[in-house]
């Protein structure tokens, strides 16, 4: 099992960025899938997810109307699109999947991309 992120990026405040993770090795389809993110001296956070099923999803307070997770899972694809970005928002962003829609909330999900790093100024 494979998550490679891809679409980071330094860009200016009020910007936006397309972040992609392909997912090799199994149907992402069958997992709840999301993205992470950790800032230096900052604990990680769970920016946003989509579950399985109807693709219900999830956003952190500080990334809501600002943020959007969308799956194609066609292509085996998860996106989060990023606008309005602040500097606040620079991070090392994951990719991670989980069969759990607890665990890829609130604990550490099973399978993690190598991150993407993202920078506003």
């Amino acid at each position: 099992v494979q998550l490679v992120e891809s679409g980071g990026g330094s860009v200016q405040a009020e910007g936006s960025l397309r972040l992609s993770c392909v997912v090799s090795g199994y149907a992402s389809s069958r997992y709840c899938m999301g993205w992470f993110r950790q800032a230096p001296g900052k604990e990680r956070e769970a920016v946003a997810v989509i579950y399985t099923g109807g693709g219900s999803t999830y956003y952190a307070d500080s990334v809501k109307g600002r943020f959007t997770i969308s799956r194609d899972n066609a292509k085996n694809t998860v996106y989060l699109r990023l606008r309005s970005l602040k500097p606040e928002d620079t991070a090392m962003y994951y990719c991670v999947a989980d069969p759990s829609p607890y665990t890829i909330r609130f604990a550490s999900p099973r399978y993690w991309g190598q991150g993407t790093q993202v920078t506003v100024s």
